[in-house]
């Protein structure tokens, strides 16, 4: 399978003004992690939010999803994989997933956007609560800011419950007013649930790098995510439905009609009416600019792989595999309580690449190794280990501050003799298994790795401090070569000509190489970037603090 990327057009002004204005969120969130040391906030956590214990469904078997799989699968104890890599088709799948749940749907997610790709999947879940199944949508607090009225009039159905995971109590429509009346929770609210999974039935779920928003289905009209997620089935499932338990019943997860000012509340419950089949996930104010912004056409979640193996009706067409589902503890998003020793997945999947002995191939958006991850894949490649990563260029990243911390150690790594490349914002061919990306620039969203071909892992996790010691995180790791080497492929196509191979200068000053041979092109600095851009990250670098990032 090679990689599907596409080429699109240039960026043109909204794609730099887009750009511009992640910079600038990015920035104001570090500006705003140190002015709140200074602020007078003082709002907690509500110590007793009443709500129920429930837990994932307890007998999958007896659904339509659960039967299917059994009969699928060819050993109870394997679980059922498919890669996900196109963003419609991902887009299908969630929709496939909530069509065909007849019990239980559970969703966790960091965040979910307010835009038509989100309405039109909540749409489909409401329509599921319609017909009876229980529905529990778990979202992290940070990107939630106006949007408790949606959410409210969302949870107004009586088989809808929605929860804010690690809150933040007060000042809620805006982040600077959530930050400044929240300064001496900082520690707490500086952690966040990163985790992505929907889950249906306890029989079938998709997990993996997505969000739930336009930019991760192609349906954003600037910047979409080259992103990757699996569909799993069985055991392994089940295992993911535990770990939702977990987050679903802490603590931090507190119900949306606790924190919701009397206001929203009031709206909330007048809006929710009986039967309503649509719901709105973003402010009235909002609604018309976001909705002029999506493209125009509907992807049919029929002709999706899941789609159409739910609508088949023989087996479903999985690659069956043993599995280590990987759920970092909730007590991670705690401050004052550490998770236990191996209770982060940063453990486990240090111990599979750390068994190679042929290949690592790593793919993260936010790459920052720090001083100890560079030693790692020096050590790797001293052993004779090849070491290949794939991260964003300057010009593809959405989070031009993270770059910060990760162009550190670019001199230190192609010393260490690691194999670097960073994507293009307008990579070279088109392709169509991930998507067709010609009317807009591409950004690498995929958290991947790859173990001499033979193991997989795919989740939610970057290859970065935040998520090793900040973040809460899921992934899977698959022991399965026919599925390893599928994601090495979307690699190799993504090296191809979509991306810069890095090397250093005779001066050992970091170039980019574009092209291969006679026809290459080298360039001294970051490409397809502004003077200003590079001589501003150059200013935030004297002063940024790794950890922020």
């Amino acid at each position: 399978m090679a990689v599907q990327l596409a080429g699109p057009a240039p960026g043109g002004m909204a794609a730099s003004r887009r750009r511009g204005a992640m910079l600038a969120q990015r920035i104001g969130r570090v500006l705003l992690c140190a002015c709140v040391l200074f602020a007078g906030g003082c709002a907690s956590l509500p110590k007793e939010a009443p709500r129920e214990q429930s837990v994932a469904l307890a007998d999958p078997a007896t659904t339509a999803l659960g039967r299917l799989v059994a009969q699928s699968s060819p050993d109870p104890a394997l679980s059922g994989f498919h890669v996900i890599a196109s963003g419609e088709d991902a887009y299908g799948a969630l929709i496939s997933l909530a069509d065909h749940a007849t019990r239980t749907l559970d969703l966790q997610y960091y965040v979910i956007e307010a835009d038509e790709s989100s309405r039109e999947i909540l749409r489909h879940v409401r329509a599921a609560a319609g017909r009876g199944v229980r529905v529990r949508v778990l979202v992290d607090d940070l990107h939630s800011d106006g949007k408790d009225r949606a959410f409210l009039r969302f949870a107004g159905h009586p088989n809808i419950e929605v929860r804010m995971f690690n809150p933040f109590p007060a000042g809620r429509f805006s982040k600077l007013t959530r930050m400044l009346s929240s300064a001496t929770d900082v520690r707490r609210l500086n952690r966040r649930m990163h985790n992505k999974a929907f889950i249906a039935d306890n029989a079938l779920a998709m997990t993996g790098g997505r969000n739930i928003g336009n930019a991760y289905f192609l349906r954003a009209p600037d910047t979409n995510f080259v992103d990757l997620d699996v569909i799993a089935a069985g055991p392994a499932v089940r295992r993911l439905s535990a770990a939702f338990d977990r987050y679903w019943n802490n603590p931090l997860a507190v119900p949306v009609e606790v924190l919701a000012t009397p206001a929203d509340a009031a709206s909330g419950a007048s809006a929710a009416r009986p039967g309503q089949a649509a719901v709105d996930t973003q402010t009235d104010s909002k609604r018309s600019d976001a909705v002029g912004m999506t493209p125009a056409g509907k992807i049919d979640a029929r002709a999706s792989f899941l789609g159409r193996q739910l609508t088949a009706g023989g087996k479903l067409a999985l690659e069956w595999a043993s599995a280590s589902v990987m759920v970092d503890a909730p007590s991670k998003a705690a401050p004052d309580q550490a998770p236990a020793t191996g209770e982060t997945m940063s453990e486990e999947l240090g111990r599979m690449l750390s068994g190679a002995s042929q290949e690592v191939i790593l793919i993260s958006p936010y790459f920052i190794p720090g001083d100890r991850g560079v030693a790692w894949m020096a050590d790797l490649v001293r052993r004779g280990v090849k070491v290949r990563v794939l991260t964003n260029s300057l010009a593809a990243t959405d989070a031009p501050i993270v770059h910060v911390g990760y162009r550190r150690y670019r001199p230190d790594l192609l010393r260490a003799g690691v194999e670097l490349h960073e994507l293009k914002s307008r990579p070279g061919r088109p392709r169509q298994i991930v998507g067709d990306y010609t009317s807009s620039q591409a950004s690498l969203h995929v958290k991947a790795a790859v173990a001499d071909r033979t193991n997989l892992f795919v989740g939610s996790m970057n290859f970065d401090p935040r998520s090793a010691s900040q973040n809460t995180e899921t992934g899977l790791i698959i022991h399965s070569a026919k599925l390893a080497q599928q994601v090495a492929q979307l690699f190799a196509g993504a090296i191809d000509d979509n991306s810069y191979l890095l090397r250093l200068s005779d001066q050992g000053a970091v170039q980019w190489v574009d092209g291969k041979g006679d026809k290459a092109v080298v360039s001294d600095t970051e490409p397809d970037t502004s003077w200003q851009t590079r001589l501003w990250i150059d200013v935030l670098a004297l002063f940024t603090p790794e950890q922020l990032l």
